[in-house]
């Protein structure tokens, strides 16, 4: 099959991948996920995966902030006892704390307006963004494979800790039977953690404890770190500054800002070879499931109206002649085969590929249901395991899913596309908003961490 551009036209952990992060050590990708209306910069919404402007709990340029606090360790007594300037000082540092709290608290009611007139946005996109926030705030500057530092590490437990809460409030209720002491036997209603919630944040925070881990087991590395442009190691007081050393500029000239891993003339011993790649493959399954979780919420999230109304006619006008004709025609379709033949440049092109498919997939999905006289597009889901199988838009529609996610796994950085920037803009489901957030800034650390570790591993390599 003959070349095209496409501006023609116009692990363990058993999870399998979807959509992918971006790099939130890139600047030029950093977005805003706070808005309602596109028009407005206090409500704008675009499609960077982990970063935005505006916090409701975390300030970027504060590093020691938090929102709430957790008991501290136990700390043997002192005999001692405490002056007064002591007792005003603990005072101080509580009224702080607490006007902080507030302020957070108040932040978080009126929805990031603080204007109090009731224009700001939901519950749920408010916590999303706090948490995508809180994130960039703690890991934004983290460009290398170091533990992180205590006091940033215990930020981020505290505020995560206070802002997953919510989700112990969040119940279904469910009905049990029930024994009586007489033997009768009759059913109650119950209540329980809602079982989304239930299956997926242990998950989270076990994936989110793992990732510290594998950062803290960096603490006496036999590499190090160099600024670019710069020819001098200070990244460890204990290795000589007359020591020799290689360094390779491994970054794009568009990632100056990242530094540089410099490598021993000797090279790494196997140990520490042996350490990266296992860290490698650990960070790349938690990659994985965290993936797997952040498409699982996103596909659950209910497609807004104002995505449906932009939806093509139809879905050959969207993907183009040439593409439609090979997905309609082959008897055995190969969505790699056809990703080779297009002519794809950049991660630009590939995002705006993955828009035009996710569109023609959805038109598909809706004749479809129109064809089996199903009037409500929420019937959708039902359609897509239940329609019929030898009808022509259920079948353009699966191949359009498998080319999307296919699309999605040759570009692991590919950033959200249109439809997932609308659900998450649009959700009003706090439990979901939590989800989604939490998982997709997992899984941009976790992208991060692998790319760091593969950079180490080539500049030994190179010597």
């Amino acid at each position: 099959m003959e070349k095209f551009s496409i501006s023609d036209q116009k692990f363990h952990l058993g999870f399998c991948p979807s959509s992918s992060s971006m790099d939130l050590n890139d600047p030029s990708t950093v977005s805003e996920t706070s808005g309602q209306s596109p028009p407005s910069l206090a409500y704008s919404f675009s499609y960077c995966r982990t970063s935005s402007d505006a916090s409701a709990f975390s300030d970027p340029t504060t590093d020691d902030t938090s929102f709430c606090t957790e008991p501290s360790p136990a700390i043997p007594a002192r005999k001692c006892k405490l002056t007064a300037g002591d007792k005003a000082d603990d005072q101080d540092a509580m009224d702080s704390e607490t006007e902080m709290m507030k302020e957070r608290f108040a932040k978080l009611l009126l929805g990031e307006d603080m204007s109090g007139s009731g224009k700001g946005v939901c519950t749920a996109v408010t916590i999303s963004n706090t948490i995508t926030n809180l994130y960039a705030t703690v890991f934004g500057q983290n460009l290398k494979l170091e533990p992180l530092p205590a006091e940033k590490k215990a930020m981020w437990k505290r505020e995560m800790a206070c802002l997953l809460s919510v989700c112990d409030y969040i119940l279904e209720f469910f009905t049990e039977s029930q024994t009586l002491d007489d033997g009768t036997t009759m059913e109650v209603l119950n209540r329980r953690q809602r079982s989304d919630i239930y299956l997926n944040l242990p998950a989270l925070e076990k994936l989110d404890m793992m990732l510290l881990d594998i950062l803290d087991s960096f603490h006496d590395t036999e590499f190090w770190y160099a600024e670019k442009g710069s020819m001098s190691s200070n990244s460890n007081s204990n290795r000589s500054k007359s020591a020799s050393f290689r360094r390779l500029s491994l970054q794009k000239e568009e990632k100056w800002w990242l530094p540089v891993p410099c490598i021993p003339s000797c090279g790494l011993s196997e140990k520490a070879r042996k350490q990266l790649r296992n860290n490698r493959e650990f960070a790349n399954q938690i990659h994985k499931a965290a993936m797997a979780i952040n498409s699982t919420i996103l596909a659950e999230m209910d497609i807004p109206e104002s995505y449906i109304d932009t939806l093509p006619k139809s879905g050959k006008t969207s993907i183009g002649d040439t593409m439609y004709r090979y997905m309609y025609s082959a008897d055995k379709f190969s969505p790699n085969h056809l990703l080779d033949c297009l002519n794809i440049g950049s991660e630009h092109d590939a995002l705006e590929l993955a828009d035009r498919i996710e569109a023609s997939m959805y038109t598909w999905r809706r004749k479809a249901c129109l064809s089996h006289s199903k009037s409500s597009w929420e019937l959708v889901k039902d359609l897509m395991a239940e329609g019929d199988k030898g009808d022509k838009n259920t079948i353009l529609a699966e191949r359009a899913e498998s080319l999307l996610l296919s699309l999605k796994q040759r570009f692991p950085e590919l950033s959200q596309t249109t439809l997932d920037t609308s659900k998450i803009q649009y959700n009003r489901d706090v439990g979901q908003a939590v989800l989604e957030s939490y998982s997709r800034v997992l899984e941009g650390l976790a992208f991060n961490v692998v790319a760091w570790i593969e950079d180490v591993l080539f500049a030994d390599r190179s010597l």
